[in-house]
């Protein structure tokens, strides 16, 4: 099923949202990696605020690259998920309702996105130059000396994802090769 949705995320309609559901994010995002989740972590460690409110909103899982003339920014494909996945549980406790990239999760960030009503997203690796075109801005809001790791705010329209983990714990890498096997 498609789903248009609007971000930051309502509660609400990310429980509506479906594992194998195709979603189109229209709204404001925010990108993190490796490098800014460790230092997110290490603020938190020691008692300090982050530099983005957790609740309602999604990361995406990505570090562009650098804009052509007259665009927003580069190329801007996800990474892959797992890296993060040491970070994932604290800031899903804290309301972070979405996060968007590529590949599998652990057990305990599956558990964190049911205990918190949450969704992870897969965005379609190799296709960052095609992903781009629907950020519509772009702009550093922290750790700007990590470069392409900053944390920036897009805003985004019609931002293609799947639905890969939804808030019930269906798990499309699951289901899917189920459904496959059934078809051997």
């Amino acid at each position: 099923m498609e789903q248009y949705i609007r971000a930051p995320f309502d509660a609400a309609e990310v429980r509506k949202l479906k594992s194998g559901d195709y979603v189109y994010i229209s709204g404001t995002i925010y990108t993190a990696r490796d490098a800014a989740h460790k230092r997110m972590q290490e603020a938190l460690d020691k008692g300090e605020s982050l530099p983005l409110t957790m609740a309602h909103n999604v990361i995406y899982y990505m570090g562009p690259s650098p804009a052509r003339e007259g665009r927003p920014i580069g190329s801007a494909g996800p990474t892959t998920a797992s890296r993060m996945d040491k970070y994932a549980p604290a800031l899903l406790d804290m309301g972070l309702a979405g996060m968007i990239g590529k590949g599998k999760r652990s057990d305990a960030v599956k558990e964190a996105i049911v205990r918190n009503g949450a969704v992870y997203l897969a965005a379609v690796g190799g296709a960052g130059a095609l992903l781009s075109k629907s950020i519509l801005s772009s702009e550093v809001i922290a750790y700007e000396d990590l470069g392409t790791e900053a944390i920036r705010k897009l805003e985004v329209k019609d931002f293609p994802a799947i639905v890969v983990i939804d808030s019930e714990g269906n798990n499309l890498y699951e289901t899917a090769i189920g459904e496959y096997r059934k078809g051997l």
